[in-house]
């Protein structure tokens, strides 16, 4: 689609008051007479990473069970383009957190990289997930709308003219309720229009630092759905298509495809029966699942693996007269990106560009490792890197007081696998940390540090149970015992050795994002005092240059009753 078409034609729909855009795809061969067939392919949680991920996640396991490296956007672009050749009329989706904690090779560059990547695959619509907000609302906008970064001006080009596409997120508002987002895009095939709805999480707010989201307002996902599903019945859009980043549910049985607990099943049973299909995104799991709507009809849901490594593919067949996608001959799957097909010459070239512009930045050596330090969690549900980044924040921050350190996993963003003679590049540090958090040391009380490893199990707003252990730092000890009832599960706690006193304050060096109450630890808003410590990956990179090599830690700092 011509990247100028698409502009005007936004702006037109936005001067006529409906959010709408509109792409025609030619068709290839005469379609049967009733029926309009139409690929839709999706990815999501690519969070800029244009080369394939290392470390665990670097492969998938196929259903057949065998493993095979996955992943990188020049075998995502042969991909889609082959899948988009084998079809007459095709879309392409981006279902959320396209950028965002993104590696240096797009972040360097403020993920315009990854914008113009979308652009050259022709992208359709993108929903919005929390990670496009992490560098906030302005710059959001500047990333849609083009134009320089206000303080570092163009640095991967002379210009930057932002995203040909549109970015969806009906549940998106100002503090006054206007849109913050368009809620919906509009595509013709064959002249029969097919309507994207999208939406994400409505507790975003607990997963973002707040000064990133000020002033914007995150209403209820499932509610903005149907709002705007009937608004586009009304526009006599029949075939409707939702994207929604997010955690759609539990994952706690081994089928995916649960009818009562699969991860798809609450929003899937939920949103309104004009919504043909629903597209997910969040994390490692793919699946393809079949639910009843609310008026019983089956829907089908699919989400791929993220970081490039599995997308979504489903073919409709939309009948010309209703101009509604008839929904038993839904065919979908999921596509493994392995290296088994030559990856796209034009995309390689791009990503080629883009790690040697970073290249003298991300290469420089920080420090080196004995061995692999991976976010692989054990059973007390430690990871060696989040134990090595609480060990670092507290090294960091002992002068100004702090005494014990805490860190979220949802912070620790990629592995560390280290090179020739175990050496970290900075380019790994900063794909590992790269939100730019500062540390903050809080003083709390032995009690509020018991509640707060309390808060550690937490419920959701569907009544499904949330684990988020915080990796702790190598003085600070205790006892876990799932099983335990609510309040009870935390024991023994020890500081250097000594048992903590439920009446004594203690100085805790934590992320600002944790400092805020983010990932539902509120406990932290309740500190009596709070001292700036510097940046997280500043905290991170001097303890390797301090400790080179950096042993990878033990995860034993939890006992498990």
């Amino acid at each position: 689609m011509d990247g100028g078409k698409a502009r005007r034609a936004l702006s037109a729909c936005a001067l006529a008051a409906i959010v709408c855009a509109g792409t025609g795809v030619a068709p290839a061969a005469a379609e049967p007479p009733n029926v309009v067939p139409v690929r839709l392919i999706a990815f999501g949680d690519l969070h800029g990473n244009l080369l394939p991920p290392q470390g665990p996640r670097s492969e998938v396991v196929r259903s057949d069970g065998t493993s095979v490296a996955a992943g990188g956007v020049a075998h995502l672009a042969a991909y889609v383009r082959q899948l988009r050749a084998q079809a007459d009329h095709s879309m392409l989706y981006a279902v959320g957190d396209t950028w965002g904690s993104s590696p240096l090779e797009s972040a360097m560059f403020h993920d315009e990289p990854t914008i113009e990547l979308l652009n050259d695959l022709d992208v359709t619509a993108a929903a919005l997930g929390n990670h496009e907000l992490d560098q906030g609302y302005a710059e959001l906008t500047r990333l849609r709308d083009g134009g320089c970064h206000p303080d570092d001006g163009c640095r991967y080009g002379e210009t930057f003219e932002g995203a040909r596409f549109p970015l969806l997120a009906a549940n998106l508002t100002t503090e006054d309720g206007a849109p913050a987002a368009l809620p919906f895009s509009i595509s013709y095939v064959d002249g029969i229009p097919v309507g994207t709805i999208g939406v994400l999480p409505s507790n975003t707010p607990d997963f973002i630092r707040s000064d990133s989201i000020a002033g914007l307002r995150f209403g209820d996902e499932i509610e903005a759905v149907d709002r705007t599903a009937d608004l586009l019945d009304s526009l006599g859009v029949r075939a409707v298509v939702l994207l929604y980043k997010g955690d759609i549910g539990t994952d706690g049985q081994n089928d995916p495809c649960h009818p009562v607990d699969g991860p798809a099943n609450v929003v899937a049973t939920a949103v309104s029966p004009k919504v043909d299909l629903i597209v997910t995104s969040d994390g490692d799991r793919h699946f393809n699942c079949t639910y009843p709507d609310p008026l019983g009809q089956p829907r089908t849901v699919v989400q791929g693996a993220s970081h490039g490594r599995i997308i979504s593919v489903a073919d409709l067949m939309i009948d010309r007269e209703t101009r509604d996608v008839l929904r038993d001959h839904t065919l979908a799957f999921t596509q493994v990106i392995t290296h088994d097909i030559e990856p796209d010459p034009q995309t390689q070239q791009f990503v080629e560009r883009a790690v040697e512009m970073s290249d003298a930045v991300a290469g420089r050596r920080v420090g080196s490792a004995s061995a692999d330090i991976t976010r692989e969690a054990g059973p007390s549900g430690e990871s060696a890197l989040g134990n090595l980044v609480a060990d670092a924040q507290l090294a960091a921050a002992r002068s100004v007081g702090a005494q014990v350190a805490l860190t979220n996993p949802g912070g620790l963003r990629s592995d560390l696998i280290c090179g020739e003679n175990g050496v970290v590049t900075y380019g790994q540090t900063y794909a590992a940390q790269p939100f730019g958090n500062r540390l903050q040391v809080l003083e709390l009380s032995g009690a509020q540090l018991d509640e707060l490893l309390e808060q550690q199990f937490q419920t959701t707003a569907n009544g499904n149970a949330l684990e988020w252990i915080l990796a702790p730092s190598d003085n600070f000890r205790y006892t876990l015992d799932r099983i335990a009832p609510s309040g009870d599960r935390i024991r023994d706690l020890t500081i250097d050795g000594e048992p903590v006193d439920p009446e004594q304050h203690y100085r805790v060096v934590v992320n600002d994002f944790l400092a805020e109450g983010g990932d539902g630890f509120d406990v932290f808003t309740h500190a009596r005092h709070r001292t700036g410590a510097g940046e997280e990956l500043d905290a991170l990179n001097a303890y390797f240059a301090a400790h080179d090599p950096v042993v990878p830690p033990t995860t034993d700092r939890i006992h498990m009753h």
